[in-house]
């Protein structure tokens, strides 16, 4: 049966047929200008998870790569002057080489000093080396200079450091050349007794003499523009001013250039407790921990042996914890905690003593290493701790006062070393200067030995590198797969697609302008 189709249907039907050819053609269009086939989450949904995801790892591979950039700034800044170091202590032992022998003159030896203090000041200004306005050798401290100028003390016959090697002086001011103090009388600083000695600072040609009084407590001498203190109880011997020599000749105390470390340090790991520990416990961790460790107790115990307590631990601050963890007690009134990097110890308590449900512990590490994430689970420390590789002094926040920086043996500490070594020069002592000249070696050793350190670093960055570049390589062609277009093939619809719109704005107007008139 006949239908009759109105103007109005037709045109409706123009319309939709002309506005989904042109659709059609629009979207290639786009295609063709952004040269990706997929450009939104309709265009193909799968694909879009998978464009989404490849785009997620380039740009977690460019992170990676930036770091590595970084690091590679750093480290190589850190090798150059390790490298440089080297190159002066090798200058500073000729120095002590002439120094130690007998056929140079003491006023040889002074011109000798003033070259070496040069060299310890240069050695200083490389302890100081900035990178990107960041101090590389300052631990975390990154907005710290590593090292300032300062005094320290050698003395001829261990008196000057107690029974656990500490320092039973300190001293502060500046001098311009090192010092020298003899003690003329046997007795103990804060005795019954005063103490006459004389001081110089003009490499023992001449000297002022000084009393120290008697009474109790600490005593101050004044050398130039430097005070000396002298610790209450510190024993001191007569020197006899006859004999030229201060071996087994009382005391003598040499008055002297060295550098103080004011960044900071991996030495200690404190420990908080928030809970009620008994009477006489204590707690303490040991370890390597990246950050700091919340440890909770969930379910409180005697400290009996066999007993168990269980616990968790959280390794952002109490956000998200490790629960299920348990421990036993191995012995009466002892427990022990571990954590991820290492253990927390409770100790000094007694059988029947009790650790409450909810008590915490927060383990503090004192970490002053930088580190760089340059992949999914790698990470590279890029700085350095000063005092761990030059030496010098240090006042460590836990303990009580300057000393020399621990973890290096004596003959390693460069700043000690060298500043000793400037010391003897400056006051003309032939038997220090031979005493320098092997300690200079050891000191060597040790920087080349942390140079090499951080060489293999940088090998390790090249490799690094080149592995994130092949893996970006692979992602982005596998991201092409997925989102990018076949031009040839885009060109080839885009074209037929562009027919088939004029083919449609063609036959729809011939269409429309069809009437019965067309037929009488």
């Amino acid at each position: 049966m006949p239908i009759r189709v109105s103007h109005r249907s037709r045109f409706t039907f123009f319309i939709g047929n002309m506005n989904s050819s042109l659709a059609d053609l629009m979207e290639l269009n786009t295609q063709a200008a952004t040269q990706k086939k997929i450009n939104k989450p309709s265009d193909n949904s799968s694909g879009m998870v998978q464009v989404l995801d490849h785009r997620n790892t380039l740009n977690s591979i460019a992170q990676y790569q930036e770091n590595v950039t970084n690091a590679k700034g750093w480290l190589a800044v850190a090798d150059d002057k390790l490298t440089k170091a080297n190159e002066i202590l090798t200058q500073l032992r000729g120095l002590a080489e002439q120094a130690a022998t007998g056929t140079i003159s003491d006023d040889n030896r002074e011109q000798a000093s003033y070259e070496a203090r040069q060299l310890l000041d240069e050695l200083i200004a490389l302890g100081n080396t900035e990178y990107q306005g960041n101090y590389i050798f300052s631990g975390h401290k990154t907005d710290t200079q590593a090292y300032e100028r300062a005094l320290w003390v050698t003395d001829s016959d261990g008196n000057s450091t107690d029974a656990n090697g500490d320092p039973q002086f300190s001293v502060t001011g500046g001098l311009e050349r090192s010092a020298i103090v003899r003690f003329l009388d046997t007795g103990d600083i804060g005795g019954g007794s005063a103490i006459n000695y004389e001081f110089s600072t003009d490499g023992g040609r001449t000297f002022s003499s000084g009393t120290i009084p008697a009474g109790a407590g600490d005593k101050t001498i004044t050398i130039g523009g430097a005070q000396l203190t002298l610790n209450d109880g510190m024993h001191v011997d007569a020197v006899d001013t006859s004999v030229d020599s201060t071996n087994n000749n009382g005391t003598t105390l040499w008055v002297r250039p060295s550098a103080r470390y004011k960044g900071d340090d991996v030495d200690s790991i404190s420990v908080q407790d928030f809970g009620n520990l008994p009477a006489g416990m204590s707690a303490s961790a040991a370890g390597v921990f990246g950050g700091n460790v919340t440890v909770r107790v969930d379910s409180g115990n005697t400290l009996t042996t066999g007993n168990t307590v269980e616990y968790s631990y959280s390794m952002d601050g109490g956000a998200t914890w490790e629960t299920g963890q348990t421990a036993t007690v191995a012995t009466d009134g002892e427990l022990t905690f571990n954590v991820p990097g290492g253990h927390l110890d409770l100790a000094g308590g007694a059988a029947g003593d009790t650790i409450s449900t909810d008590s915490q512990f927060l383990v503090r590490p004192r970490s002053g290493k930088i580190d760089l994430q340059i992949g999914p689970n790698e990470s590279i420390e890029i700085n350095n701790i000063g005092k761990d590789i030059f030496g010098g002094v240090y006042a460590s926040p836990s303990g009580s006062g300057v000393t020399l920086a621990t973890g290096l043996p004596l003959d390693q500490n460069m700043f000690d070393v060298i500043g000793e070594m400037v010391g003897y020069l400056e006051t003309n002592n032939q038997q220090g200067c031979q005493e320098s000249l092997e300690q200079i070696d050891a000191v060597s050793k040790h920087i080349l030995t942390n140079a090499a350190r951080v060489g293999a670093a940088e090998n390790r960055l090249q490799i690094t590198e080149n592995t994130l570049g092949a893996l970006k390589h692979n992602e982005t062609s596998r991201l092409s797969d997925v989102e990018d277009a076949d031009v040839s093939e885009l060109m080839t619809q885009l074209a037929n697609q562009q027919i088939i719109y004029e083919t449609v704005l063609r036959s729809s107007s011939m269409i429309m302008r069809m009437s019965l008139a067309n037929f009488m």
